[in-house]
């Protein structure tokens, strides 16, 4: 970013690499018409879980349903059921005050075919523990409050519904978009971190250019230490935001903004520092400043504010909010230095635990038996503001879905591209730092990118959201262990080649001393 308040650390910003991973939504077409055939009809979005019932993929295979508006009742006890019953009837309730489930067993023994909670979101399927009610056949979905009484407006009190779900294509292309901008992103930011290394290695060249240059990295690296601190404030935010969202998610936008931007500006910057033209300068207090920089910096961070004022624009907010994010991985990979391939090990193998703990642990503790990991994605408790930390691809879907319906995304957590790269990183600068040949890091790339495809294919099996780094870690740091094994050079893969240098320049310091020493009288 052009204007320059001072950047989040590098650990600050790393920290929201961890939030996110990859989750799926199930959407649905609710189809509403008045009571008389000349009455209009229309379309509304909804979501419902197709594991608990299979909708029909066409309108003419829906079963029409009258609609009842029980919204005014809780519906949480069978008292609360109105005389002329619910036989074959598709419930319309309130979110609350007790789950949902519980309302559809009610509406279920009151003989309804269908259980439509009214929220104020409808960003995520129905959710929950459907084995305790093993005889319950009903249908829940989940619509948009303003729907309804949109609904209620403009077809009045006396409502037919349909729903169905259409299918969805074989192959979902979002995969594929994703893999190319992971795959891309630590790719890229792998390579600049060792180009900026052979820079450096060429730059210096005395003793106080030497101690300049370890104490600037020295502020850009992760101890082993400074990992497992790292790690822990990553679980202690991520609990936070969990019971705070509501109010930390501004705080979370607000900085991914300031930090994407900032970010955005020093990549292209890098790139328009090669163009030798166009370098006109303004100076300003004994110092020069390039004009064609100060545009940048009002195009980044105009690209920041566009995107925070219409973030939830969904039909192209997510195109500006990707940029972002790559400029953020990117930016972090090539600055945030790991020293050792013990550091690599360390910060990976801590955060893969961490990714299972949130995703697979944490459904055992929660109330309501879902995930922290999946709640954080989805947004608690139905809130409509979303967390910027994710690569976002819209699905491929029907036009007659596209005009009603949010667009169903696939989401990649910055996590799972910053964190793999930061190794892929460590493995350039080693061949950068040993001459050999870009062996780690062509290698620790294509086994990200295998990573990857074990995730994806995990997905479709699976058909729910996975922790990525739970395919990622093992590729990479299995792959990276494996090449240095065969080179003989694990002891200094392991080391990082600056401990052997360190070490030959303090031998060949002693041995100078020595000779310094018999050579006296």
């Amino acid at each position: 970013m052009g204007a320059r308040p001072r950047p989040p650390g590098p650990a600050a910003a790393l920290l929201w690499g961890c939030l996110l991973r990859l989750t799926a939504a199930q959407e649905a077409i609710l189809h509403a018409s008045g009571s008389s055939p000349s009455s209009p009809s229309k379309d509304y979005c909804m979501l419902y879980n197709p594991h608990w019932k299979e909708l029909p993929s066409t309108l003419e295979d829906a079963t029409s349903l009258s609609l009842m508006n029980l919204t005014a009742t809780p519906l949480c006890s069978l008292s609360e059921i109105p005389p002329e019953g619910l036989k074959n009837k598709a419930v319309v309730v309130q979110w609350g005050p007790c789950h949902f489930l519980e309302k559809a067993r009610i509406a279920h023994e009151g003989g309804a075919e269908a259980l439509l909670v009214a929220n104020d979101s409808v960003v995520f399927p129905p959710s929950g523990n459907i084995s305790e009610f093993p005889d319950m056949k009903i249908l829940i979905a989940f619509i948009n409050h303003k729907d309804f009484k949109d609904m209620e407006q403009t077809l009045g009190s006396n409502i037919s519904v349909r729903m169905y779900s259409p299918a969805w294509p074989n192959f979902d292309y979002t995969m594929v978009v994703i893999f190319v901008i992971a795959v891309f992103t630590v790719a890229l930011g792998g390579y600049w971190s060792g180009h900026i290394e052979l820079e450096n290695m060429q730059e210096v060249t005395d003793t106080e250019d030497t101690e300049t240059k370890k104490k600037k990295e020295e502020n850009l690296t992760f101890s082993p230490l400074t990992v497992v601190i790292f790690v822990a404030i990553c679980c202690v935010m991520m609990v936070l935001l969990y019971f705070f969202y509501k109010w930390l998610v501004y705080v979370m936008i607000a900085i991914f903004c300031v930090a994407s931007a900032m970010s955005l500006y020093n990549c292209l910057a890098a790139l328009i520092q090669k163009i030798p033209c166009g370098r006109c300068a303004i100076a300003c207090r004994g110092k020069s400043i390039e004009v064609r920089l100060i545009f940048l910096s009002a195009l980044c961070i105009a690209v920041a504010i566009v995107w925070a004022v219409f973030r939830n624009e969904n039909r192209w907010a997510w195109i500006l909010q990707d940029i972002l994010g790559i400029a953020f991985c990117l930016n972090l990979i090539k600055t945030l230095k790991l020293p050792n391939f013990k550091a690599c090990v360390v910060l990976l193998g801590l955060l893969l635990l961490y990714d299972v703990f949130f995703v697979f642990i944490t459904p055992f503790i929660t109330k309501n038996g879902e995930s922290i990991m999946v709640e954080l994605a989805a947004g608690p408790f139905g809130n409509t503001e979303k967390l910027p930390v994710v690569i976002r691809v819209p699905k491929q879907i029907y036009f007659s879905v596209m005009s009603v319906c949010l667009q169903p995304v696939s989401i990649l957590g910055f996590g799972d591209i910053i964190v793999p790269g930061l190794l892929i990183a460590y493995c350039r600068r080693f061949d950068v730092q040993t001459g050999s040949s870009s062996i780690y890091y062509i290698s620790s790339t294509i086994a990200y990118a295998v990573g990857m495809i074990l995730t994806f294919i995990v997905l479709v099996l699976m058909r729910k959201g996975q922790p990525a780094l739970l395919y990622l870690v093992p590729c990479t740091l299995i792959t990276a262990s494996i090449v240095a094994w065969r080179r003989k050079e694990m002891k200094k893969f392991w080391n990082g080649s600056s401990y052997q240098m360190m070490n030959y320049s303090t031998n060949e310091e002693n041995s100078v001393t020595a000779d310094e020493q018999i050579a006296q009288p």
